[in-house]
């Protein structure tokens, strides 16, 4: 029997949980901590249903709250979807460690939002790592790593689905193999000596770059389908989202107008992209707050440009500030005037 301390939050929590609580055989979870500043109601019905302490805690790396975990005696901890730093006390407060669940085929696509990240890389597949904490970001030794495919009619919510039943599937594995005695871990400079750390994706970076290739740009809508913001561009309306779009075959490769509508079709409009073009099938304007309209069939004219250029902007600028000065001479001849007479 391995006794678990478990610490987690959202989807990616519950439905390893409740793999873990149909194994009363061989798991026993001694208490649940989930995420302070969301206290995960599901988390908490689960605890109801374990009947066992549901542990909100804003610094688990404080003493009072360590020797509170320690009363329970658990064998392990585990770490699903938990966005605290742990420091080495509670790393090794319990004699088989601290795990942890990442959805990246670690030592690459460290760090957060790794799915986004790899559907704008173009990725085929992504990885799910159950590893042990230490006191790096997703440095630990791998417990276990599997592979899950990526198609190309993947986006951001399919992803999500696919990577929530792999991780809880994966951590399964990681507990019985701890659990029976067999777990064997491997260091991650033994995959790759350096891997890559991947950025939390943040406001503002959801905007289309129209310079980019058509597949680039692509992957980037795709990546940021809901539950993400949607990739944004702008309109001659204002701003919006581009919601599904698709490679055109054979399309032909020639210098143009980046963001430029250049034909329409009946299931969307024709946009110039950095290489060649693409085909958007569904948009939505974005309203205050982020929030998005109603999906759309885009219907704009050809010669509308999305998106914005910086060599337009710097040279419409440059008017507004030509104009600024043009009024200051004015206003200053007319100071002098005033002052002749």
């Amino acid at each position: 029997m391995l006794r678990i301390g478990y610490f987690g939050d959202g989807l990616w929590a519950s439905r390893a949980l409740a793999h873990i609580a149909a194994r009363p055989d061989i798991f026993s979870v001694a208490f649940i901590t989930p995420r302070f500043d969301t206290q995960d109601p599901a988390l908490k019905d689960w605890a109801k249903k374990l009947g066992v302490p549901f542990l909100p805690c804003e610094n688990v790396n404080d003493p009072s709250f360590m020797a509170q975990i320690a009363s329970y005696g658990c064998d392990l901890l585990v770490s699903m979807s938990f966005n605290r730093i742990l420091k080495e006390d509670i790393i090794k407060a319990t004699p088989k460690g601290f795990i942890n669940c990442h959805a990246g085929a670690l030592p690459f696509y460290r760090g957060r939002n790794p799915l986004n990240w790899v559907l704008i890389n173009g990725e085929k597949e992504f990885g799910v790592t159950v590893h042990y904490v230490d006191a790096g970001i997703d440095t630990g030794d791998i417990l276990v790593q599997n592979k899950v495919p990526v198609t190309r009619e993947d986006h951001y919510a399919t992803l999500l689905e696919k990577a929530h039943e792999s991780c809880a599937q994966t951590l399964l594995e990681a507990l019985s193999l701890i659990e029976s005695g067999r777990e064997q871990s491997r260091k991650q400079k033994d995959i790759d000596p350096v891997g890559f750390y991947c950025g939390r994706r943040r406001e503002g970076d959801e905007w289309i770059d129209w310079q980019s290739s058509s597949e680039d740009i692509l992957n980037f809508i795709r990546a940021l389908n809901a539950p993400g913001p949607g990739a944004r561009s702008l309109s001659e309306k204002g701003e919006i989202a581009l919601l599904s779009a698709a490679g055109i075959p054979d399309a032909p490769v020639y210098k143009g107008t980046c963001g430029e509508v250049v034909g329409r079709a009946e299931n969307g409009v024709i946009v110039k992209t950095g290489d060649s073009t693409i085909l958007v099938k569904e948009a939505a304007m974005v309203g205050e707050g982020g929030t998005l309209s109603d999906p759309f069939l885009p219907r704009w004219r050809i010669g509308t440009r999305l998106g914005l250029s910086p060599l337009t902007e710097l040279h419409r600028l440059h008017k507004v500030v030509a104009g600024f000065e043009d009024m200051l001479v004015e206003m200053r001849r007319e100071i002098n005037r005033l002052k002749e007479k």
